[in-house]
């Protein structure tokens, strides 16, 4: 068998799945994705949920809260989406959301800001405005 014959078998085997909707479930994001000003807008409005953390490498709170945001997205892995958008890295973005202070985490819905968390806080209050964000 060629392997332009191989290709042709397996699109129509794929082509068979999709069309039986047996196709593959979309991946579950368990960790933060890097956001950047190129694909900001996208990562907002492709999830129903999401939690944007506008850091920095220098920032001691935000090198603190790191572990926090990387622990709640494996908690609520397929409910919400979260990303991290360096400032220094992406001052668009971080200039159009107003971002003074950092960390600044900015909960979205439906690609709209919703909420937003200015500092180093403790887990359980992140939890809470997910939570929160989940029953909206």
């Amino acid at each position: 068998m060629s392997y332009d014959d191989e290709l042709e078998k397996i699109k129509m085997r794929k082509l068979a799945e999709i069309l039986s909707g047996q196709h593959q479930r979309p991946t579950v994001v368990a960790e933060p994705v890097e956001v950047t000003d190129l694909n900001f807008k996208q990562f907002i409005s492709s999830n129903k949920y999401s939690v944007v953390d506008f850091w920095a490498e220098w920032c001691a709170p935000c090198r603190a809260i790191a572990p926090i945001v990387k622990e709640l997205a494996e908690q609520y892995a397929g409910k919400v989406v979260f990303g991290k958008l360096n400032v220094d890295e992406n001052p668009r973005t971080a200039s159009e959301y107003g971002i003074m202070g950092i960390p600044t985490l900015i909960l979205f819905k439906d690609g709209r800001p919703v909420d937003m968390v200015v500092g180093a806080v403790p887990k359980r209050v992140l939890e809470g405005r997910i939570v929160k964000l989940l029953q909206s």
